[in-house]
């Protein structure tokens, strides 16, 4: 489409504002998380078809979904996913070249969180150790 309301924040974020810190914030429990999952899966076909918005949108998904396929029974999948789900807006926000500079510079920061919503637990990734651990 022509209209990028979220990118246009972030650009404005990024670039007007200055601010020192962007964080990506998943969650347990994610809807959008689990029907990627069911979309990817093959249980909800309708997702696929090219006219559905909400597929398009979960089709950015996909490459985590395809790193934690068979990783278990699909709770389990869907829990992975839902973390996967944070670092594929991580890399999405770095093909925006003023991101990409502002992080380069030091100007800002990405951060990647992961909230457990029933036990209030919060997790970053660190990318040194490649996973999510306790804050």
């Amino acid at each position: 489409g022509e209209y990028h309301g979220t990118s246009a924040a972030v650009e404005y974020a990024v670039t007007a504002l200055k601010v020192a810190h962007l964080i990506v914030l998943g969650h347990s429990n994610c809807g959008g998380v689990a029907g990627c999952h069911a979309m990817c899966s093959g249980a909800a076909p309708e997702l696929e078809a090219k006219s559905s918005f909400v597929g398009r949108w979960m089709e950015i998904l996909r490459p985590g979904y395809e790193r934690v396929r068979g990783a278990g029974a699909a709770q389990d999948q869907v829990r992975a996913l839902e973390r996967e789900a944070v670092l594929i807006s991580l890399e999405n926000l770095m093909t925006f070249p003023f991101v990409r500079g502002a992080a380069e510079t030091g100007e800002m920061t990405l951060h990647g969180l992961w909230t457990d919503i029933a036990e209030g637990g919060l997790e970053q990734y660190d990318a040194r150790a490649g996973r999510f651990v306790p804050v």
